[in-house]
């Protein structure tokens, strides 16, 4: 699927860009990440899987609310990162954590999987994943 064929099935909607947005996305992506790395010095696992993947989320959609998208379905983050590596602003390996950590949320969520190999791969992969979303932005990590 591409973003115009989310566009449309209703998988993604054009927006108006609002600075406003884009910095409450930074925000709790921030927060969702210190929540993710308590949690792991907690040793709560499924809880660090979560809040890293939020944290993801949340800094995904800072960058496609500054494109002027908005996601209906979490799948179609994906969708806009995939064009952004279409035109070499990004890795593709960054869209491929995207979606296994998408993966691994659903796991712990809804089939109670969370070892701890996967928590500490979380919390790694969502450092990396905000520094490269916050250079998309423009900012400093």
């Amino acid at each position: 699927m591409n973003i115009k064929e989310c566009l449309k099935e209703g998988f993604l909607r054009k927006m108006k860009k609002d600075p406003s947005l884009i910095q409450k996305e930074i925000e709790e992506a921030e927060y969702d990440l210190e929540k993710a790395k308590k949690a792991l010095s907690e040793g709560d696992c499924k809880w660090t899987i979560i809040k890293a993947y939020y944290s993801m989320f949340h800094a995904a959609r800072a960058v496609l609310f500054s494109l002027g998208y908005r996601e209906k379905r979490h799948f179609a983050v994906a969708v806009v990162l995939e064009e952004l590596v279409n035109q070499g602003k990004l890795e593709s390996r960054i869209v491929e954590d995207f979606k296994a950590m998408l993966s691994s949320r659903e796991e712990a969520d809804y089939h109670y999987s969370y070892p701890i190999q996967t928590a500490e791969y979380a919390v790694q992969t969502a450092k990396e994943f905000l520094s490269e979303m916050w250079k998309l932005l423009g900012r400093k990590t």
